[in-house]
């Protein structure tokens, strides 16, 4: 029966992937022209929008701690295997349509941080929270409600980080236990579950203020090594660098690579989950972006359009080229994470495998930090904002059960969950783009 069960579920998330990318790529491309290319236009004024701080302004975090925690988010062990799953499936033009995707997802981000912060709604507790919910009941009315409680009962699911702890424990496995002969039990992935759990509570339980905190201080730091990783290996190996860009642009439009990339924007957030690569419309930036001192909507937009050319822009883009350099792979022959580290060995001799294991480390535990306050807020709204935290102490089960179980019907479950999500937001956004655009055009005229 559970056989039964997990194949129906397997085939209806399979299923979903069409309407999913056709939501997502559509939604984006609705966006873009919708607000008049602005993600492309005013990329610098995002930039300088980060560093604006307001005191004065209900909200949890700065604009520069929210952009950090939604980044915190997305930039996960997804952006490592997945890409090399995206490049076995479709070659290196997989690569040109995740920058394509990165593009579009500008756009939605950025209706996502405006309308995040014009529609915010108060909790329970009387506090003002943001979030693709409070966008419904807020922007398109209280007859909404039960398409507000849909995108949170999904949410509370979605946000488990069972694939993250489950590959943060097959990592440390293939990298520190094996080559130490300690045998993979189920005794060994208990005890790493427990340690998993216990380093991400000190954070979580600390409330969004210390999320944001952290998030500040890590993410610079991790993007900025994994920099630093393939920048070595770039200059290790710089006369192949002008063949590796050569076979990406040349590539892209082969019907085989244009498939594979499409693809590779729905694997990215891990093998089955890039359609995600940056999260644009799935909903989680507007529960970051929402939560804010900003008292200008779009000049958050501005700030939340930056995202995606950090995660699924230059972090893919680094594993691409760190992979792309090596040229051992085969189109086809579906690899992940044991073919990005093989690459990083091969390019840092003795190294390699070690210093990756840092970079997964940081952005496995990054993204778990902030995916926790996204269930949260999902169940503060669904049940009060007094019960909001017994949500923690369920996400840090799942983080042992992670570790454990195999990742079947678990992970399909999970996919589905961001699929409608997903179609929950971009309907949201699509009906409330005209005032969007009304406070578009009311900010640019000032």
């Amino acid at each position: 029966m559970f056989r039964t069960i997990g194949n129906a579920l397997h085939s209806f998330s399979s299923w979903l992937n069409l309407p999913l990318f056709i939501t997502l790529i559509g939604g984006g491309l609705f966006f873009m022209v919708r607000s008049r290319f602005i993600p492309l236009r005013y990329y610098t004024k995002g930039l300088k929008a980060v560093g604006v701080k307001e005191e004065n302004v209900s909200g949890q975090l700065s604009s520069f701690q929210a952009l950090t925690s939604a980044i915190a988010a997305t930039v996960g062990l997804g952006n490592i295997s997945g890409v090399a799953v995206a490049i076995t499936i479709g070659g290196p033009g997989a690569i040109f349509w995740m920058w394509v995707s990165a593009c579009l997802g500008m756009a939605t981000k950025f209706f996502e941080g405006t309308l995040s912060v014009m529609f915010k709604g108060k909790d329970s507790a009387g506090e003002m929270q943001g979030g693709t919910m409070y966008m419904i009941t807020e922007g398109m009315g209280k007859k909404w409600k039960p398409l507000a409680v849909l995108f949170s009962l999904f949410g509370m699911i979605g946000t488990f980080c069972l694939m993250q702890s489950n590959q943060l424990t097959e990592a440390l496995q293939t990298v520190v236990f094996t080559p130490a002969g300690i045998e993979n039990t189920l005794l060994l992935r208990f005890i790493v579950g427990i340690c998993i759990a216990g380093i991400v509570s000190i954070v979580v339980l600390g409330g969004i203020s210390r999320i944001g905190k952290v998030a500040s201080l890590i993410v610079p730091f991790m993007v900025g090594f994994y920099f630093l990783l393939v920048l070595y290996i770039i200059f290790s190996n710089l006369g192949v660098v002008p063949d590796v860009f050569r076979s990406i642009f040349s590539n892209a439009f082969d019907l085989k690579a244009g498939a594979g990339g499409f693809a590779g924007s729905v694997i990215v957030i891990g093998a089955r989950r890039a359609a995600f690569v940056n999260e644009a419309g799935v909903g989680t930036a507007t529960m970051m972006h929402g939560a804010s001192r900003n008292s200008e909507p779009v000049r958050e937009g501005l700030v939340a359009m930056i995202a995606p050319t950090i995660d699924s822009g230059l972090v893919c883009t680094l594993t691409a080229l760190a992979v792309l350099i090596n040229a051992q792979y085969t189109v086809s022959n579906v690899q992940g994470m044991q073919m990005v580290m093989e690459s990083f060995e091969r390019s840092i001799p003795g190294w390699g495998t070690y210093l990756l294991m840092v970079v997964v480390l940081v952005f496995a535990f990054s993204t778990m930090f902030s995916y926790s306050y996204y269930g949260t807020k999902c169940t503060g709204f669904l049940f009060g904002a007094h019960r909001a935290h017994y949500y923690n102490y369920l996400f840090l089960a799942t983080l042992v059960m992670g570790a454990v179980i195999p990742l079947t019907a678990v992970v399909d479950i999970i996919d589905i969950a961001f699929a409608f999500m997903a179609f929950c937001t971009v309907f949201t956004m699509i009906v409330l783009s005209p005032k969007a655009v009304a406070a578009i055009k009311l900010y640019f005229k000032k």
